[in-house]
């Protein structure tokens, strides 16, 4: 009886490893997100924020896996996605197309786009690839605690 129940033991702790093995096996992959803060009207810093996040895109895709990127704008970091000043502007364009079937979003804080208009007394325009965002600063934040990764150039 003692060798009966060792035996039935030993296969329900088999069956448990197997069926945990290929519950594995079968998960979807790890999510991957990064969030990148430009926060400088500087071309340089943007256009090292582009190349981030594209080639961080062009690994995944190397490997068969989507990413989700967010560049996150605010104060002078603005400009990047002005209609007006950005210097940027094409290749944000073509980012965004280029990307799929991996996601990106070009957030642009409505804070800093609010202190903007009032100091130049005229409404700011933002690029049509652009999402106006209350707060770069919360938007940032709340993505970090998601588990988003963050990098700033």
């Amino acid at each position: 009886m003692r060798r009966l129940s060792l035996f039935l033991t030993m296969v329900a702790f088999a069956l448990v490893f197997l069926i945990s093995a290929s519950y594995a096996k079968h998960q979807a992959p790890k999510a991957h997100r990064l969030v990148i803060q430009v926060d400088q009207n500087d071309p340089a810093v943007m256009n090292l924020a582009l190349n981030n996040a594209t080639n961080v895109i062009d690994y995944y895709r190397a490997k068969g896996e989507e990413v989700n990127v967010d560049v996150v704008t605010y104060g002078p970091g603005l400009h990047m996605l002005r209609a007006d000043t950005s210097p940027v502007q094409e290749r944000i364009k073509n980012l965004k197309d280029y990307a799929f079937p991996s996601k990106i979003q070009f957030s642009a804080c409505n804070n800093t786009k609010e202190g903007m208009e009032k100091k130049e007394g005229h409404p700011i325009n933002v690029l049509s690839e652009a999402v106006i965002v209350p707060s770069g600063v919360v938007r940032l934040m709340e993505l970090q605690e998601k588990g988003w990764s963050y990098v700033r150039p």
